[in-house]
């Protein structure tokens, strides 16, 4: 069996807008804030999901990122098993802060539950998998800056060894208003060979 893996697609989101294998197919306005962005962008991409508002800004980045890749991707000849491998700088922190903020005044204590589920950033691969009725590996790491080596490495190893049958991974990293999404999917189809060199290549895109 051939034994190598291609980057199928890849998606940017960054400076308001999202990119699909490099062509823009949607752009904000400059002057909404990420919230309002990240409604706006779902709305031109006709998804109904109407958990997506209930999400918080990285989760609902990175569901966006992977329903832009695989909406045209026939999960069923995937067996529905595509691992999830994401990573990020920065945690939930974003969600941390907020959940921090409403438990802080003992005058007006109300620790928000619906804050507090997602003060973990891999609940975004939790959003995706619930959608797309995944059962497969999955795992979220933090690194200092994207770390496209390991990606290629972790990737290829799950693959290799048949633990799953595509990948879908990236970097996904959400701190207030500077946000930043490369995801892709690796499989055995594809015109652009996963490697160190690519991933990098791409992500700079």
């Amino acid at each position: 069996m051939n034994d190598n893996f291609y980057i199928q697609d890849y998606c940017h989101i960054k400076n308001h807008q999202l990119k699909l294998n490099g062509k823009v197919i949607f752009e904000d306005d400059r002057n909404n804030n990420l919230k309002e962005f990240l409604k706006n962008s779902y709305k031109s991409q006709k998804i109904n999901y109407s958990k997506f508002f209930k999400m918080d800004n990285l989760s609902k980045m990175t569901f966006l990122a992977a329903e832009i890749i695989l909406k045209n991707i026939a999960l069923q000849e995937l067996n529905n098993n595509i691992a999830l491998v994401f990573s990020n700088n920065a945690a939930s922190l974003d969600t941390d802060r907020k959940f921090q903020n409403s438990i802080s005044d003992s005058d007006n204590f109300y620790p928000s539950p619906a804050v507090f589920v997602y003060t973990l950033p891999n609940i975004g691969i939790g959003e995706i998998s619930i959608r797309h009725q995944l059962k497969s590996e999955n795992a979220f790491f933090v690194f200092e800056n994207y770390n496209a080596k390991f990606h290629q490495n972790y990737e290829n190893v799950l693959l290799r060894s048949n633990i799953s049958d595509a990948v879908l991974g990236g970097w996904v990293n959400v701190d207030e208003e500077n946000y930043e999404a490369f995801v892709y999917l690796v499989s055995r189809k594809g015109n652009i060979e996963h490697t160190n060199k690519n991933l990098i290549k791409l992500y700079k895109d």
